[in-house]
Parts: structure tokens; C-alpha cells; sequence
């Protein structure tokens, strides 16, 4: 007989155990979905709290005996952000299907691919796009719906990662050139590929949560920045021009347009409201590759080739910091960060050029269509 969920009143069919109850070797604690799973947290917390008072040689007593915060020795911190134990990579069922790198961590697909715009015409692939962009669009809200004071960006991520489970997605990121989560959190002043931890958020943080699914064997990619609790007022005025810089580029989109025009799009609007654009990061064609032609860049006066055409699908994904454009590389080579210091913020969609316009394949459906942050003001 299958177990059903612990939460008081709910009576369903369990599908996942509580991990830190599995850490500790604490029997049962099954619950039915990750929305049960957290409206039960409070109460739920207690019993790891009693397991480490009764066993202080528990594993995860003994796991708090350790520093959370890494040292890394002679290396300069741009900011007061610092990187944080992570916890061991996670694990997938064997149904669900892999992208090529998923083993030794490298992309043979878009290694062997050759620079040119790929247009998609065939309705079965389209088809297989909406259908990923949309999972990959319920996945991001489960993270997003987790932030919080107190939360650990390992948290989210574990939370990313069973939701691909259960929409028979990979998420994309895990093992892709041997990125070691399964989705990027960007704190502060990380500009981008930030790697979940052990560092719990805290009241005024802002995150961006950057989630990409692999699902019959297509990707879509998308990602937002949302408020920890309360935040000052230049992180808001970031946070929304970040979001109209990525809107007023969308609205542009359309067959004929060069691609290179996006950076002046985004560029006018960032250096409008006092701000500067990433320029070592862009936009990128996406479908069966995770990366690959057109490259998009949010800078003005770039160097990009292409026209847009019917059938195009790429990222636009502008990072806005509030000082300056520059970034520099954390010593575990993926997290980029602004090199004095201040904040960046970020928006990511997956669009389709259509004949008359474009589709935003990862398009929220939720609140009219209004990124999430909109609703913590």
C-alpha cells in the first residue's frame, strides 16, 4: 500500500520523503506535493529540531559543526557576498530522458553544430517548444514561490529540481559543462550562473532564479528576479528597469529585425534610468541545444549577425547592474559578479518570431501576464 501524505487533513497518495528526515534516518514523514509539503514546514521543522537535541551525533548535527561559508585565500570579494557549502549533486529517475552531456558534462550536440540561424518549420517541433516552455514556466514558479527570509538558495534548487521530476523534465543546467545544480540563483551582486548553497536568504537580498527544462528533447529557458522580504528603494528601481529593458526589446521583435538591435533597444532604456548593461553575457538561440545561434547582445553598437525570420527561437535575457557594466569570475569559474560590488538584476524569456510579431513561448500566465515581483511590492 502506497503511503500517504503527513500533512494534518490531506489523505493523499505520497510521492516524495522530506530530505532532511532522510538525512537524519527519520522513518515515514511522506508528503504528497511540494504546496503540503510546505504549508506543513513549521510544524514539520520540529521534529528534525528534536532528533538533534536527542542525537547530537545525528548527521545533521554534525553537519552544522562545519563552517557553512568557504574560504578562499588572497581572493578579492567584489561585495559582502560569500560563497557557501553546497550540498552533493542530485539525482534523477532513469525514465526521465537526458540531454547528451548529462554523463560527462559535455555538449557533443552543440560542439558538432555549425553557426547558422535555424529556422523551425516543421508544427511537431513548435509543438514540442510550447510544450517545454511551458513546463519550464510552472517549474520557475514553484522556486519562485519558495523565497523567503530564511530559505537557502539549496532549498530552491532542490524544489526546481522535483518539479522537473515531476513533469518528466531534466533541468538543463545539472552537469552542462559540469554545473553541478539544477538551476542558477543569483544573489546581489552575482550578475549570473550563481550555484545554489547553504547561505540562507535574508531580509532585503534580491534573487535571480534562472531555470532551464529539457523535455522531449527540446529546451526552453527563462528566468526572473524577485524580492527576500522587503527591499530597498534603488533595488526596486533596478528590479524594474531590468524588466522593461527585456519588455521594451520583446515588443520589437518581428521578422526583418536585425539582431543586433536589441542592444540598443536595452541599452537606451538601461542608461535612461542611471544604469549600465552586462556585455560579457547574451540572448541565445535555444531548441534542441541549449545554446546555440543567434547570439543576442544587450549592449549597443554590438557586433551581432542575423535578421530575424519565422521560425527564429532565442533567448533576450538583458543583466541591468545599478553601477558599473564590468564583471568578474568567482573562484568556482561559474558565478559572475559585478566588480565593485553593487547589484544586478535580471529577465529572461524563450520567444518565437512569428509572421507578424513574435510568441513569448515562456510567457506567465499567472496575474495577467505581470512578472513576480510585481506582487510583492
Amino acid at each position: 500500500m502506497s503511503p500517504t501524505c503527513e500533512t494534518p487533513n490531506c489523505g493523499k497518495e505520497a510521492k516524495f520523503r522530506c530530505p532532511t528526515c532522510v538525512k537524519l534516518g527519520i522513518d515515514g514523514s511522506y508528503f504528497c506535493a511540494q504546496d503540503c509539503f510546505k504549508s506543513y514546514w513549521k510544524d514539520h521543522k520540529k521534529v528534525h529540531a528534536l532528533v538533534e537535541k536527542l542525537h547530537p551525533g545525528s548527521a545533521l548535527a554534525a553537519d552544522k559543526q562545519q563552517p557553512l561559508e568557504l574560504s578562499w585565500p588572497g581572493y578579492h570579494f567584489t561585495g559582502s557576498l560569500r560563497p557557501h557549502r553546497q550540498t552533493p549533486r542530485r539525482t534523477l529517475p532513469d525514465s526521465i530522458v537526458r540531454p547528451d552531456y548529462s554523463n560527462d558534462g559535455t555538449p557533443y550536440s552543440e560542439r558538432q553544430s555549425k553557426s547558422v540561424l535555424r529556422v523551425i518549420d516543421d508544427d511537431a517541433e513548435l509543438e514540442d517548444m510550447r510544450v517545454v516552455c511551458r513546463l519550464a514556466r510552472e517549474v520557475l514558479e514553484e522556486g519562485m514561490r519558495a523565497v523567503a527570509p530564511g530559505v537557502t538558495t539549496d532549498e530552491i534548487d532542490r524544489i526546481v529540481h522535483e518539479a522537473c521530476i515531476e513533469r518528466d523534465c531534466y533541468p538543463s543546467p545539472l552537469n552542462y559543462y559540469g554545473f553541478p545544480k539544477s538551476c542558477c540563483t543569483s544573489v546581489n551582486e552575482v550578475i549570473c550562473h550563481g550555484i545554489p548553497d547553504l547561505r540562507p536568504l535574508v531580509e532585503g537580498d534580491i534573487v535571480n532564479i534562472d531555470v532551464t527544462c529539457y523535455h522531449r528533447e527540446h529546451h526552453g529557458d527563462l528566468n526572473e528576479t524577485v524580492f527576500v522580504g522587503k527591499v530597498d528603494e534603488d533595488s526596486k528601481r533596478l528590479v524594474q528597469a531590468a524588466y522593461d529593458c527585456l519588455q521594451k526589446s520583446i515588443e520589437a521583435v518581428r521578422p526583418g529585425v536585425k539582431f543586433r538591435d536589441m542592444g540598443d533597444i536595452i541599452q537606451r532604456h538601461a542608461h535612461s534610468a542611471g544604469l549600465s548593461v552586462v556585455r560579457t553575457y547574451c540572448g541565445h538561440g535555444i531548441h534542441r541545444l541549449f545554446h546555440c545561434a543567434p547570439n543576442v547582445p544587450h549592449y549597443a553598437k554590438n557586433k551581432a549577425v542575423g535578421v530575424m525570420k519565422p521560425g527564429h527561437v532565442f533567448t533576450i535575457e538583458p543583466m541591468i547592474n545599478l553601477g558599473v557594466w564590468r564583471d568578474q569570475l568567482w573562484q568556482d569559474d561559474w558565478t559572475s559578479v559585478t566588480v565593485d560590488g553593487k547589484r544586478s538584476a535580471q529577465f529572461e524569456e524563450t520567444l518565437l518570431v512569428t509572421e507578424t510579431g513574435c510568441d513569448v513561448l515562456t510567457r506567465r500566465l499567472a496575474d495577467n501576464g505581470r512578472p513576480f515581483f510585481m506582487s510583492q511590492v
